[in-house]
């Protein structure tokens, strides 16, 4: 039977939230050990450092919703969890790629309407302010005597 040596998930950190706010980026590690035991039928489990990294980055009330990460079997018998880069290399690609668009003809406005005045209005000079008007004096209140 062949078996895949190195498989690509996007696994979903989502359930994390729904544990106590100081303890999730723990359980997040233990979710994605779990989902590795299950997906590649194996109990040994070792993450890299930069997927720690990457769980641990916002602390541990606030790690990341989703991940992408490479398992990969090694010959030792347990399978290595690392960050997955693939994707960087693709978006790169597709920025070389694509090609810049240079307008080949430009419109000119015809000569048949008015160009408008380039000059602009002088500003008209704000009045000064007069001095502030008196605040009208409330009427006083009688007692009930």
């Amino acid at each position: 039977m062949s078996q895949e040596a190195e498989r690509v998930y996007t696994i979903n950190l989502g359930k994390v939230l729904l544990s106590p706010d100081n303890q999730r980026a723990k359980r997040a590690i233990n979710m994605i050990k779990e989902f590795t035991r299950r997906h590649m039928k194996t109990e040994e489990v070792k993450i890299e450092e930069d997927v720690s990294h990457l769980i641990w980055s916002r602390g541990i009330k606030h790690p990341p919703r989703k991940i992408r990460i490479k398992m990969t079997r090694t010959d030792e018998g347990y399978v290595l969890i690392s960050k997955f880069e693939g994707e960087e290399e693709q978006v790169e690609k597709k920025e070389e790629s694509v090609e810049k668009v240079v307008p080949t003809e430009i419109v000119e406005p015809s000569i048949d309407t008015e160009p408008e005045p380039t000059a602009k209005p002088e500003p008209t000079a704000k009045p000064e302010p007069t001095s502030k008007p008196e605040p009208t004096a409330k009427p006083k209140r009688k007692s009930k005597n």
